[in-house]
């Protein structure tokens, strides 16, 4: 059975949102015109879901996500915290699709916390997204994405890294046995970034 709210005591749906019967839904949420909440999806606080957005059965969206219009959120993906989802992304769950298979597997996808998502990215699924990683606008990623990193292209590549307030790292104050320390020009603060990742960086940046 499918059930329209139109107002809740805690959270808002619009009239012509649909939430199906078993969702969860956070105090403080926001789910605008035409979105659709499959059965058993639980959604955090304070999120705001967009215009036509579909979030499919036992998904899991943390607090405060922001998701964009049009985001397609499938059976498999599990999204943190403080995530920003850009208009019209999506998110797969078959690494082998077809109509007619009737015994494919959902691969999982984590979103971790305070990641963004630009828009008309495509993210393949099996991969994690680092804490506070970027994923540039139409990027495909393939493959994992670091903490902090920043990717974008077809296939997505590792281009560098960027502070909490989204701003891409430029200068390398210093190094420990594990780290490489950058310093935020924007709002000076300072990054640790993992040697094995940015070596990786240093590999990939001129793909």
């Amino acid at each position: 059975m499918l059930l329209v709210f139109k107002m809740a005591q805690k959270f808002f749906v619009h009239p012509l949102a649909v939430v199906e019967e078993g969702a969860e839904i956070g105090e403080e949420t926001r789910i605008w015109h035409f979105a659709h909440v499959r059965r058993n999806a639980k959604i955090g606080k304070n999120c705001n879901i967009g215009k036509d957005v579909y979030i499919d059965v036992d998904v899991e969206i943390g607090d405060n996500v922001k998701i964009q219009n049009g985001v397609s959120v499938y059976h498999g993906v599990k999204v943190e915290d403080d995530v920003f989802l850009g208009p019209h992304m999506t998110f797969t769950n078959d690494l082998y699709p077809r109509a007619f298979n009737e015994d494919w597997e959902v691969v999982p996808t984590l979103v971790k916390k305070g990641a963004s998502i630009g828009a008309h990215a495509t993210i393949v699924c099996g991969v994690k997204i680092g804490e506070y990683a970027m994923v540039g606008a139409g990027a495909v990623v393939t493959k994992d994405v670091p903490a902090f990193g920043l990717v974008y292209g077809n296939p997505a590549r590792l281009k560098g890294f960027v502070c909490y307030c989204g701003r891409k790292l430029e200068e390398k104050v210093r190094e420990d046995d594990e780290n490489v320390i950058f310093k935020c020009s924007h709002c000076g603060r300072e990054i640790k970034i993992k040697k094995e990742d940015y070596e990786r960086y240093l590999e990939e940046k001129d793909l």
